[in-house]
């Protein structure tokens, strides 16, 4: 078991919930209780489960909760049914203020601090930059 079982909690640093929202609304479309749905997230490289479903409700309630860590992001995207770069998204904006940035062909991704509040010149020139990095 990680992290999520046991340990200090802190709330996200960030004042961002991108995380607890997608747990939240994954939560409502696939109509798990927080049990189900902690049952469901099973790290595909352990085979464990690898968050409790106290620790799913608190985060999704916006209470304050310890950051996931890699075994809890792959029992989640497992768990929730999405993409496991949706999972990591979510959870390096919400802990980090990470934003992911794309290529237009997502071959390539950077996490970029603040992304969203660069002025669009700026963000052109990070966009640039990752297509620099794309696989031909």
């Amino acid at each position: 078991m990680s992290l999520m079982a046991a340990g200090k909690s802190a709330p996200a640093p960030t004042g961002r919930n991108e995380l607890s929202d997608l747990v939240l609304e994954r939560k409502g479309a696939l109509r798990l209780s927080y049990e189900k749905l902690a049952a469901r997230c099973i790290d595909p490289e352990t085979g464990e489960q690898s968050v409790k479903s106290s620790w799913l409700h608190r985060i999704a309630t916006r209470e304050p909760v310890q950051p996931p860590d890699p075994a809890a992001l792959r029992g989640m995207h497992v768990g929730l049914e999405v993409p496991l770069r949706t999972v990591q998204d979510a959870a390096a904006a919400q802990f980090f203020g990470m934003d992911s940035v794309y290529s237009p062909d997502a071959q390539v991704r950077a996490m970029v601090h603040g992304f969203e509040d660069l002025s669009p010149e700026d963000q052109r020139k990070v966009l640039a930059i990752i297509e620099t990095f794309r696989q031909p």
